[in-house]
């Protein structure tokens, strides 16, 4: 069974360094000139597919945005999936799931078994009930081929309280949890399927990611503020992991689907220059 570390690593040689994110939230619907009802819901999402679906190598719908609406959100979630799926487009879904035993292997089976319809190749998860509370997660991802994006350094003004404590060994949790997933990936080739989640806003990051050996997903770029130039400021020597994430900068091009591609292709151009320049 192939790795989601190969795949993302064959798809980003393919299609390019680029996740964008399905994030159906309401003043973007509106901005669609969309009802915020289930009806709005459907469309923007069957738009951003039909542009999308065939373009990136990774597309990150964010489930929150379905959830509002109930089952039948869920079910628009469901269709969308096997609609990437058949595109032969990368899925991330974006949920941040993290709890404990039985629990979090609900999880992993709802989003990391290909028996369940919710089933994607990667999900967002939240280590801080600890790294190893997501071990199911992490045996479901290589049972099956999937991946896990583990939270570590959030681009939110909040996170940093939490991420940049130091325990006892004087690492902060941030780093120890860039070291437990550094641990998961080793000996992994071309790319780990374990990778962590960096926001581009922060800055020097003063943290270790050399050793990482898994993808490391860049949000807050474009509407957050932050630049592809950044990418170099933060990721420094290990550009060649990064996978740059845009949402509303994407978005909010739409519904033209034209404009949504056009779009993608200079977010995408951008991102190719930062990270080329980067790497000489």
């Amino acid at each position: 069974m192939e790795t989601f570390g190969s795949r993302l690593h064959r798809a980003m040689a393919e299609r390019g360094p680029l996740c964008v994110g399905i994030d159906p939230h309401p003043a973007l619907l509106t901005r669609w000139g969309l009802s915020d009802d289930l009806d709005g819901l459907t469309r923007f999402s069957q738009i951003a597919v039909d542009a999308l679906g065939d373009r990136v190598a990774v597309v990150k719908p964010q489930s929150a945005f379905f959830e509002r609406f109930g089952a039948r959100g869920l079910a628009v979630l469901e269709s969308i999936i096997r609609q990437l799926r058949g595109a032969g487009t990368l899925i991330l879904l974006d949920v941040k799931r993290g709890d404990i035993g039985s629990t979090v292997a609900a999880y992993a089976d709802a989003y990391l078994d290909p028996s369940s319809p919710m089933y994607v190749d990667a999900v967002t998860a939240s280590p801080f009930l600890g790294v190893n509370s997501l071990a199911p997660m992490f045996d479901a991802a290589r049972k099956h081929g999937g991946g896990v994006f583990v939270l570590a350094l959030t681009s939110n003004p909040e996170g940093a309280s939490v991420q940049r404590a130091r325990g006892a060994d004087g690492r902060t949790v941030a780093q120890t949890i860039i070291d437990e997933i550094s641990q998961l990936n080793k000996g992994a080739e071309p790319l780990g399927s374990f990778g962590l989640v960096v926001g581009a806003t922060i800055g020097p990051t003063g943290h270790d990611l050399s050793g990482v050996g898994g993808p490391l997903l860049a949000p807050g770029l474009g509407a957050q503020g932050g630049r592809a130039a950044d990418l170099r400021t933060v990721f420094g020597n290990e550009l060649g992991a990064v996978l740059p994430s845009y949402s509303r900068e994407v978005l909010g091009a739409g519904p033209d689907p034209a404009a949504l591609r056009a779009a993608t292709d200079r977010v995408l151009a951008d991102c190719r220059a930062a990270l080329t320049a980067g790497g000489q």
